[in-house]
């Protein structure tokens, strides 16, 4: 293994180096296992993970069985995908937008890098808001009223004050350090879990053992228009779509960890396993209302307020909050402060970088209600997702095959025209061309009409045919 104490890439290009995206010295981490398993607790326990998480039991007609098993395969599909995105991280102590510099070349990193950017960028924005419902949820217990008809942008003054709350805390914790935001995640991901198990319990003693029966009438399944196989393929495709964000910077944490092992067992309990718990209590709550409330409601906050419990209604309200809040910072905040500060690292630190994504974020948030959301979660998130698929193809074929798991680390950061990472004018043409024609497929696979049949599932199409483009485009240097 490379010994990156013995690596110096201070005197590289200005334009190509700064401290943020330095390499880390095996020496300098202090990230283990249980970091990485609360990066994905924090993740599938967000607001919009639970909603997500529910909604598939409801909207694609499978049997519950048949979902549970959907969303254990997905995690570990995502399991396996970032243990590749994640390795060479560890083993380089890198980010993602400079990893991307071995197959874009040191100048068209940027391009994948930006793309990365507005994507984190729109999560941070919707992330942002849906934690700000966890505070606005808090403060209407507290004043003892409801909440009112929605106003500007169909926001109502509680919700513009829990917005503005949130927005501010997040700045205000990113600014603190790395440190500060593993030590918010180690907190949050484990008491999320106890809030939501007390939730449960909450829901099962108001409901009954009627419960039992609605849970089997959603394990029953539904109609559909999709077939038994196709319906699974969608649930695994659509959850690793969700995830996808995630999963090719995952290099952007995994360089924070101390050994390739801790990562893969952090992974492990962090993905199939609490994805499979979380989402049967998604299920057990789901059905609680259904008995209480008569309805299947999908978002927690609405089944929380409906809950007669000031107590219960305002720890829910912080963890859900503390929760979407910790994965907003580490899977859409730094990644974005990273690749905003790729683009000009002479110029841009990743805190400039952070700032930039908060502005930028704030108003995409402000309109999830009015415009945003009126796409569906569904599409939001395969699309999304469809657009970073092939890069992380690409990045995964060089770095396996091309590259044959060997980067001179020196060089990511070195814009001498004879490097191996320069190409031509530092940009990989051939990387870009396959970029293109293979997000041309992915993203048609949820919006085309001839390819609404691998609506879904796009992401790991994009994926693989990115790859595959790339590998035969690089063999015919």
């Amino acid at each position: 293994m490379t010994d990156l104490d013995d690596i110096h890439v201070g005197s590289g290009d200005p334009s190509l180096y700064n401290d943020d995206l330095a390499p880390i010295p095996h020496g300098k981490r202090t990230w283990g296992a249980f970091e990485i398993f609360n990066v994905w607790n924090n993740d599938i326990q967000s607001l919009f993970g639970y909603t997500l998480a529910a909604s598939l039991f409801l909207s694609y007609g499978l049997n519950g069985w048949l979902t549970f098993a959907a969303i254990v395969v997905a995690g570990l599909l995502v399991m396996w995908l970032v243990n590749l995105s994640g390795r060479p991280s560890v083993r380089y102590g890198i980010p993602y937008a400079v990893m991307a510099r071995a197959a874009m070349g040191v100048k068209g990193a940027r391009f994948p890098a930006l793309v990365r950017g507005i994507v984190a960028i729109f999560w941070y924005g919707v992330q942002t808001y849906f934690a700000s419902t966890a505070v606005a949820l808090a403060i209407y217990a507290l004043m003892g009223i409801d909440r009112g008809a929605g106003g500007f942008l169909g926001l109502s003054g509680v919700d513009w004050v829990a917005y503005i709350i949130v927005a501010g805390f997040q700045i205000g914790l990113f600014l603190m350090g790395i440190e500060w935001v593993g030590k918010f995640l180690n907190w949050a991901g484990p008491f999320v879990y106890v809030v939501m198990i007390a939730l449960a319990l909450m829901i099962w003693w108001k409901a009954g053992n009627g419960i039992f029966a609605e849970i089997g009438a959603i394990f029953q399944g539904g109609e559909s228009d999709r077939g038994t196989l196709a319906g699974f393929i969608a649930v695994v495709g659509t959850m690793v779509a969700y995830f996808a964000a995630v999963v090719i910077n995952f290099g952007d944490f995994s360089r924070f960890v101390k050994t390739e092992a801790q990562m893969r067992t952090g992974n492990f309990w962090g993905l199939p396993v609490s994805m499979a718990f979380f989402s049967f209590i998604a299920l057990f709550i789901t059905a609680g209302a259904v008995v209480l409330f008569g309805e299947r409601l999908t978002d927690p906050t609405e089944i929380v307020a409906r809950v007669d419990s000031l107590a219960l209604t305002l720890i829910a309200a912080v963890t859900f909050f503390a929760a979407t809040v910790g994965i907003n910072l580490v899977a859409n905040f730094i990644p974005a402060a990273y690749d905003i500060c790729n683009l000009s690292p002479a110029t841009i630190s990743a805190k400039q970088g952070g700032l930039i994504t908060a502005a930028v974020a704030f108003v995409i948030g402000a309109l999830w209600v009015s415009l945003i959301s009126t796409i569906g979660i569904a599409g939001f998130v395969d699309t999304l997702g469809a657009i970073l698929a092939p890069l992380y193809g690409i990045l995964i074929a060089d770095y396996y095959v091309v590259q044959k798991r060997q980067l001179q680390v020196d060089q990511l950061f070195s814009a001498d025209p004879a490097g191996p990472y320069y190409y031509d004018g530092g940009w990989n043409k051939r990387a870009i061309m396959a970029v293109g024609l293979a997000a041309l497929f992915s993203i048609g696979t949820v919006w085309l009409p001839a390819l609404q049949a691998l609506s879904g599932f796009g992401w790991l199409i994009g994926a693989v045919l990115g790859g595959v483009l790339y590998i035969l485009l690089s063999g015919r240097r």
